[in-house]
């Protein structure tokens, strides 16, 4: 036990000599937080519509109204030829494009039906889904204020006609896409605290050659690994903890479940991290190798994680792979405790695959470590 205290101290002593180390621990928090938090979103908003009006009439006219009025979307063109409109989507200018016809309120009037035609760019299929719902449920509406307007329907009685729907939204109420993020960015830091750093470390050591003098030291390998691992664990739960703050002083998340099941959790995702840290520094020799092999596998594990989307949507064969993803099991997790307010009878079997991982990741680690005499 000794041994390992003194381990700590040179570790904690070389960490903090370390002028690079410093503002990864402490900045990058508020970067990501600033940054990911507000940029990395599913909302879409202010999507550019370009109008085409050959119908010139009153309806058509309160029909793109309706659109101006909208948050949702931001006009950036009208004519009345449709080329026009075809060249500022192939700019980029243009998202949707809404073609109203001739004869538009003629046919309105004398038939009860009109047509009116979308474009959309669907080279972003996300954008192109959510932006013709959001068109789409503006043009219903303005459908049901036409019907009710020529047919003399006094108001409210369609709505008594049909099922009223209300909806109430659990966990989110506001569906606010910060409350979604947040718990991930923090995972996110958690991960790169230890799996990077503690990577990185080791094999600067390798580097500037102290690790041969510390292995022709009587310090066995058990040793050497918690001394090595243990400061990367308590600063990343650190790191937790003011990433934590900073979400719920900026964006006001919600904490509605333990925090020591949080912090509890969050120990043991970091036996899966540091074992990987560990590994990747047992097959590298310089910190430029440690950084590539690091960069392959949480791009993958990030990618796949369900950090902007939910993990259900994807295919069958990748939900298996996925079972092998940590950072899939701890974002789930942190979302599920501080979002729904879960307790330990709804996330232990995941907690045991994460335990499970952890042993095992740091047993392999730990065996392809090879200390020299």
């Amino acid at each position: 036990m000794r041994t390992i205290l003194f381990i700590l101290q040179k570790e904690f002593l070389q960490i903090f000599r370390n002028r690079m180390m410093l503002p990864i621990i402490f900045v990058l928090p508020l970067v990501q937080m600033l940054i990911l938090v507000n940029a990395a979103t599913m909302e879409m908003k202010n999507l550019n519509i370009f109008v085409i009006d050959r119908d010139y009439s009153t309806t058509s006219r309160k029909l793109v109204g309706k659109f101006a009025a909208s948050p949702f979307f931001r006009i950036t063109g009208q004519s009345t030829v449709l080329s026009d409109a075809e060249s500022s989507m192939k700019r980029g200018k243009t998202d949707i494009i809404l073609n109203i016809p001739a004869n538009f309120e003629k046919r309105l009037v004398k038939e009860n039906r009109a047509e009116i035609q979308f474009l959309i760019n669907a080279i972003n299929g996300t954008v192109a889904g959510i932006g013709y719902g959001y068109a789409a449920s503006i043009t219903s509406g303005f459908n049901r204020e036409i019907v009710s307007e020529w047919q003399k329907i006094p108001a409210g009685t369609i709505g008594a006609q049909s099922i009223q729907v209300k909806s109430s939204f659990w966990y989110n109420p506001e569906l606010n896409y910060k409350v979604f993020m947040v718990p991930a960015v923090l995972a996110i830091l958690v991960t790169i605290i230890g799996a990077f750093l503690s990577g990185l470390n080791i094999v600067r050591e390798k580097e500037i050659g102290t690790i041969e003098q510390i292995n022709v030291t009587p310090i066995r390998k058990y040793q050497f690994v918690i001394g090595k691992l243990t400061p990367f664990l308590m600063i990343a739960l650190v790191e937790l903890g003011f990433g934590l703050t900073l979400g719920k002083l900026l964006f006001d998340i919600p904490i509605t479940g333990s925090l020591f099941l949080l912090f509890g959790t969050a120990a043991i995702y970091l036996l899966v991290v540091l074992g990987l840290g560990l590994l990747v520094s047992t097959m590298a020799k310089t910190q430029q190798q440690a950084i590539f092999i690091s960069y392959f596998f949480m791009i993958v594990f990030i990618m796949m994680s369900g950090l902007f989307t939910s993990t259900e949507s994807m295919p069958d064969w990748a939900l298996k792979v996925n079972v092998l993803n940590p950072v899939a099991y701890f974002i789930r997790l942190v979302r599920m405790i501080l979002l729904k307010g879960s307790g330990i009878s709804d996330i232990y079997r995941d907690v045991i695959s994460l335990a499970v991982y952890g042993v095992a990741m740091l047993s392999l680690a730990t065996w392809r470590y090879r200390k020299t005499v």
